[in-house]
């Protein structure tokens, strides 16, 4: 169950990231209720992150958190933010999910 709940910190840690991506492109209000989202995203990630390290060891949770995180918002640079795409961006982007998932196959829980 913790790694599920680690998964959705990760996805969390997409959404405070790309807030504040959307908060820079915006202006008054909007750009405040993207500052607002980001918040919030950064509240609910951590909390959740806190949760899953309670049963998952801290190294192993903290890569695999950030690991997603950043898989995410790359992923969300060039699909929303029309990031470019390149063979060597997408090369290592496999490589940390392959380390993700490796992380997560020689956990002990």
């Amino acid at each position: 169950m913790n790694w599920i709940i680690l998964i959705i910190a990760g996805l969390f840690e997409v959404g405070f990231t790309s807030c504040l991506g959307k908060a820079k492109e915006a202006t008054g209000n909007e750009a405040y209720l993207w500052y607002g989202g980001f918040v919030v995203s950064l509240v609910v990630s951590m909390g959740l992150l806190i949760k899953a390290t309670e049963t998952l060891p801290l190294g192993t949770a903290y890569a695999v958190w950030t690991g997603i995180g950043a898989v995410g918002t790359v992923l969300m640079g060039i699909f929303v933010f029309k990031d470019p795409i390149s063979f060597w961006r997408l090369f290592f982007i496999f490589t940390l999910i392959a380390s993700i998932v490796g992380l997560k196959a020689v956990s002990s829980h």
